[in-house]
């Protein structure tokens, strides 16, 4: 496959890899999809269908959007490779015997990068053979449609990989943030599961309901937090004095919420308890439904905060 843009190579056709496929492909970018399962091929196309119009929306879609390829063998998915995101299970031992293959067969200049959502990347790039060019460039699910990436560079990562890596996801519309050190779970998932956490506890101690909290969040600390992050929104709590106002005045009983926070357990009962609560909440849509309404919703909020992005309606 050639094109004037780099070639992406897509190692694993789950959900994310699926989302990033159809991301670069419809941003005009040759695409090649390395997954054994049979049933990749229906999952890349029913994600680049449901990509298309959030990425026209959002002014991504590129004029000569391309198709992904895709392959069982990773020895040919990998061959022109300027750019590999892998999106693998969870499982350190899965990746690092993958990236055997991978080595095996891409370009040498080709940045390899990992959706990892928690893994360490100094841990993933430990028995590479070039692993300057390693990192972690962890996407806000859905990919095609959330812009935030995480990038996250290992003990042996190459300044120059990373600074490639932010140039390559700017250019596709992305906003790109770093890590100054590695930490388990990055920066976005350690902060999506404190909040979690705390939302788990209230429902399992019988303070509220899955519905109630997650009410909670979208009409209430969700909508502001569109427009400001957690410390801005203190920062403004403290009026003409701001943080220092804030810490001053609202410092100790903040201290005295954090030491009354719970910590659950994810045990049978609590599992059962979220699963039924939740089941109840989606009130008969199926998780396909709810995401073509998430996708819908999000689109709106983007309209509101960039300027150029397209609401759906």
């Amino acid at each position: 496959m050639k094109g004037t843009k780099g070639t992406v190579a897509i190692v694993g056709a789950g959900t994310i890899g699926a989302a990033w496929a159809a991301f670069f492909a419809l941003a005009g970018h040759p695409v090649c999809v390395a997954d054994p399962d049979e049933g990749a091929p229906t999952r890349l196309a029913a994600m680049l269908e449901r990509a298309r119009p959030a990425m026209a929306a959002l002014g991504t879609l590129s004029d000569m959007p391309t198709q992904p390829q895709w392959y069982r063998d990773i020895a040919e998915a990998m061959q022109g490779a300027e750019f590999i995101q892998e999106a693998l299970p969870e499982d350190l031992a899965l990746k690092r015997q993958v990236y055997r293959q991978i080595e095996a067969h891409a370009p040498e200049d080709a940045l390899l990068m990992s959706s990892s959502s928690g893994l360490l990347p100094s841990a993933l790039q430990q028995r590479l053979s070039h692993p300057g060019r390693f990192l972690i460039a962890h996407p806000c699910n859905p990919a095609y449609l959330m812009p935030l990436v995480e990038l996250v560079g290992g003990a042996q990562t190459a300044s120059e990989a990373l600074d490639r890596a932010e140039k390559f996801y700017r250019t596709l519309g992305k906003q790109t943030i770093r890590l100054q050190h590695e930490a388990v779970g990055h920066l976005v998932n350690r902060l999506q599961a404190a909040l979690w956490r705390e939302a788990v506890h209230l429902v399992a101690e019988g303070h509220a309901s899955v519905a109630d909290v997650d009410r909670a969040v979208t009409e209430g600390l969700g909508a502001r937090w569109t427009v400001c992050g957690p410390h801005t929104v203190f920062h403004l709590s403290g009026g003409a004095e701001g943080m220092a106002g804030f810490l001053r005045r609202l410092g100790p009983a903040m201290q005295a919420w954090w030491d009354n926070l719970g910590t659950p357990t994810l045990d049978a009962a609590t599992c059962q308890r979220l699963i039924e609560q939740m089941n109840e909440a989606a009130a008969e849509r199926t998780p396909e439904q709810m995401a073509a309404e998430r996708d819908a919703h999000m689109l709106r909020v983007l309209a509101l905060t960039r300027p150029d992005t397209q609401s759906p309606e």
